[in-house]
């Protein structure tokens, strides 16, 4: 009789064994055994004026042209603001395929910028899953205005003209058309254009991709700057808010836009956006960006 208890839990044992290994087969097949990562989140290094989750791949430099008209509402003797002209160059270049670099030169406030993004995690399926993921965006932005420009008499120190931006991208790319990406963001601004306007800024950007053919995409932006409690301020600001569309050509992506800020770096558009949608104070802009490979991919 102990026998064949034996036998039969031995069968038992060895039965629930394979069944478990068949389970585990079916699962591998199902889930893979490799890792899969999303890739083309956004099209670019920017969904509109703020950085979006994607990097620029190691060796890779890319030479972007930003560029914005005045306001519509400035009328026709300004050609609704195809007459003025903000403008900004930078270089940014992938250090590894998990960190790039970049530096720049707009005309506002005559700003010289650089900026460090590294990923943190990065969304995927299958062996390892991740459903997010996430980068760290920091960047500094110096105002090299004259005091006299600036309202000031007297010397303005380099680091008074400093100001810090630090964020956190965080991205999910749903289906081969859709995806979003939420960026809690805060300011620091050294100097301000009196003593009681806030040195820190809080704020949360939102923004997400359409796609609507492989070439083209529609891109929406939009930047909630948190309000503080008795806060002063002595220039009238908005929130900004950016349409636009990204077009593939090739060896470039164009973007064009609309958008209420004329300001094309973190500094500028948060916190110091000064026109709003509502009265058309709104600039038509658009962005190039000319990518050249200094490095033989892997």
């Amino acid at each position: 009789m102990r026998l064949k208890i034996f036998l039969l839990l031995a069968f038992t044992l060895s039965t629930a064994t394979l069944f478990a290994q068949d389970i585990d087969k079916l699962l591998e097949e199902a889930t893979g055994n490799e890792t899969e990562y999303a890739s083309a989140t956004f099209k670019s290094t920017r969904i509109i004026n703020g950085h979006s989750i994607e990097r620029m791949p190691e060796g890779q430099l890319d030479f972007r042209i930003s560029h914005r008209f005045g306001q519509f509402n400035s009328g026709s003797y300004n050609l609704w603001g195809l007459d003025q002209a903000n403008i900004h160059f930078g270089l940014e270049y992938g250090i590894k395929d998990w960190g790039m670099i970049g530096i720049g030169r707009g005309t506002y406030e005559k700003t010289y910028d650089g900026f460090l993004k590294f990923s943190i995690l990065r969304q995927s399926s299958g062996k390892k899953n991740m459903p997010i993921s996430l980068s760290y965006f920091t960047s500094l932005a110096i105002n090299s205005l004259n005091a006299s420009s600036m309202g000031i008499s007297g010397k303005v120190y380099f680091w008074d003209r400093a100001s810090f931006v630090h964020q956190l991208l965080v991205a999910r790319k749903f289906n081969d058309r859709f995806s979003i990406e939420i960026n809690p963001t805060y300011v620091h601004r050294n100097m301000t254009l009196t003593e009681m306007d806030p040195n820190d800024i809080w704020a949360v950007g939102a923004g997400a991709r359409f796609k609507l053919t492989a070439r083209i995409s529609f891109n929406a932006e939009y930047y909630y700057v948190i309000p503080i409690k008795n806060d002063y301020q002595s220039v009238k600001t908005y929130n900004p808010l950016a349409l636009g569309f990204d077009i593939e050509t090739g060896g470039h992506v164009f973007q064009i836009m609309l958008t209420n800020s004329l300001a094309m770096i973190e500094k500028g558009f948060i916190g110091e956006t000064t026109s709003k949608w509502n009265n058309a104070g709104i600039h038509l802009g658009f962005n190039i960006s000319r990518v050249f490979g200094l490095k033989e991919p892997k």
